[in-house]
């Protein structure tokens, strides 16, 4: 359970009871795909009991489960049934279809096939926290997140949600623990990243499994290589990947996490308990080893997070970070849903560097 997170901040005037969405779910339940229907998506009961609760409440923590069905239909198998149906035509009536002709062949061909064709399944977990107003959802492909949150902003009216943005980049705050070998407090850095050139050459370099505390590492920063990913362990209990992009890979709870717990303790319930119970202080550390979050779209510099954490008279979460790294990008307008809420964040969302990793 969560693997994968991309972590969005709920707007504070979002106040719904837990039997408010369980009603606005229903109203979007996961269906099978019909046999000419290419794809459906909905909500599935998270403890996976037919016709159980579509939304789940453990801990005060809420749970939902989403859903997506697609057919299976290879190019090279609807190309040749488009190209079949082109010769028909050309032997029947001398003469080849046109470009809307051959369109509307390419659709026929899809209702055709689409009957024969094999299906698959991924699901995705959401957790909404209300005390502390976070939506996290169980991937890594921005693009799949951007379809459930657009789902759940049109399912729940007032629902309002914006991706995180911290003072500090993650891509910066990742290249000075690097170069300073100093990772923040409560966290260490582990035994895998990848640095990519921003030249023309776009040259990437890996390490796995291999010690990053290394001169060589820090020569490919200062060599103007900056961090995309960066393997970390949080108070010796979890450990992840961290991205540019502000998202958390490779979720893993280590040992730590199960002392005094038996061997037959499992289940729903206590998989998140486990699970929520680790996240919600992982969460807003990470974001503090950022600098915090950006009150404003723009993102200020690490420096000056340092600055008002000083000024405060509190030591900075992360150290300085020089003027000239990157910083996260502004936000976006906010667009708004049928259902009255509003989805807003970067200009430009994090790429899906590696979709396959998402549940679907």
């Amino acid at each position: 359970m969560f693997k994968n997170m991309i972590v969005y901040r709920i707007a504070p005037q979002w106040q719904v009871e837990l039997t408010q969405v369980e009603e606005a779910l229903a109203k979007a339940p996961f269906l099978e795909c019909g046999a000419t229907q290419e794809k459906s998506l909905g909500w599935v009961p998270p403890r996976g009991d037919a016709h159980g609760p579509l939304a789940e409440s453990v801990g005060g923590q809420w749970i939902l489960r989403f859903m997506v069905e697609s057919k299976v239909l290879p190019g090279s198998v609807l190309a040749r049934r488009v190209k079949e149906k082109a010769e028909r035509i050309e032997q029947e009536t001398g003469r080849k279809p046109g470009k809307k002709e051959s369109k509307e062949l390419k659709d026929e061909a899809k209702l055709d096939l689409l009957p024969m064709a094999f299906t698959k399944q991924g699901s995705m977990w959401v957790w909404i926290d209300t005390a502390s107003r976070l939506l996290v959802l169980d991937t890594s492909a921005q693009g799949r997140a951007d379809e459930v949150v657009t789902l759940l902003v049109e399912s729940l009216p007032g629902l309002s949600v914006s991706l995180i943005n911290t003072q500090t980049s993650p891509q910066a705050a990742m290249s000075h623990w690097l170069s300073t070998q100093e990772p923040p407090v409560g966290f260490t850095v582990d035994r895998e990243c990848e640095l990519k050139s921003a030249d023309e050459a776009k040259a990437v370099v890996r390490y796995a499994r291999h010690p990053l505390d290394i001169e060589e590492v820090q020569a490919h920063i200062a060599a103007g290589k900056l961090p995309t990913k960066l393997a970390m362990t949080w108070d010796d209990r979890v450990s992840f990947m961290l991205t540019e992009g502000l998202q958390i890979k490779k979720v893993a709870f280590l040992d730590t996490v199960f002392e005094g717990t038996k061997a037959d303790d499992g289940g729903f319930d206590t998989d998140v308990a486990i699970a929520t119970g680790e996240l919600v202080k992982l969460i807003p550390d990470l974001i503090e080893a950022l600098g915090g979050e950006a009150e404003s779209g723009v993102a200020e510099s690490g420096v000056a997070s340092a600055a008002q954490a000083m000024g405060a008279g509190a030591a900075p979460a992360a150290a300085p970070v020089p003027q000239s790294a990157p910083s996260s990008a502004p936000s976006a307008p906010a667009r708004k849903s049928a259902g009255g809420g509003v989805v807003t964040g970067p200009v430009t969302p994090p790429e899906d560097t590696d979709p396959e990793s998402a549940p679907f």
